[in-house]
C-alpha cells in the first residue's frame, strides 16, 4: 500500500488543494487535510492532536476544520472548531462524513475529500463569509503525518 505521502498523485493533491482555496475564497473559515499511514490513537482523539498541532484552534473565530486520514489503518474523522461546532445543525458532520466514505467505498479518495471539503465550505460560508480584509490564516496544503 502506498503510504500518505505518495497515495494521492500530483494532479489529484492539486485537486484537493484547490478545493481546500475554492471552499475559501467565500468564507473566513479555514480548512486543513492531514495524512498519515498509521492512527496511534483513538481515531477522534488522533485527529483532535493534530488539530491542535496544526493550530486550526487559533484561527479568529474559531472557524477551522480539519479532515484527518488514516491509511493502513483505515480511519477518517472529521472536526470542526468550536465557532463552527455550536452553529452546525446536529447532524451535519455525519452527513459530511457520509459524503466523503460514500466516495472512500468507490476507492474515490480524492474525490471524497473534494465532496467533504466543499460540503464544509458551504456551510462556512453560510455561517462565516468572506468578509472584504480576511487573509488567509493557516496554508492550504495538505500535511502528512510522519509515522
Amino acid at each position: 500500500m502506498p503510504t500518505a505521502n505518495d497515495f494521492f498523485t500530483r494532479e489529484q493533491q492539486t485537486d484537493i488543494v484547490c478545493a481546500i482555496r475554492d471552499a475559501e475564497s467565500k468564507t473566513s473559515g479555514e480548512i486543513r487535510v492531514h495524512i498519515e499511514d498509521l492512527c496511534p490513537d483513538d481515531v477522534l482523539n488522533r485527529a483532535a492532536a493534530v488539530f491542535a498541532m496544526l493550530e486550526l484552534h487559533k484561527t479568529a473565530q474559531r472557524n477551522g476544520v480539519l479532515f484527518y486520514l488514516a491509511l493502513t489503518d483505515r480511519k477518517f474523522a472529521i472536526l470542526g472548531d468550536a465557532g463552527i461546532h455550536q452553529q452546525v445543525p446536529p447532524h451535519f458532520w455525519d452527513e459530511v462524513k457520509s459524503a466523503v466514505l460514500q466516495q472512500f467505498t468507490l476507492q474515490n479518495y480524492a474525490q471524497g475529500l473534494i465532496n467533504g471539503i466543499t460540503l464544509a465550505g458551504e456551510k462556512l460560508a453560510e455561517l462565516f463569509p468572506y468578509e472584504s480584509g480576511d487573509k488567509n490564516e493557516l496554508s492550504d496544503e495538505i500535511s502528512f503525518g510522519t509515522n
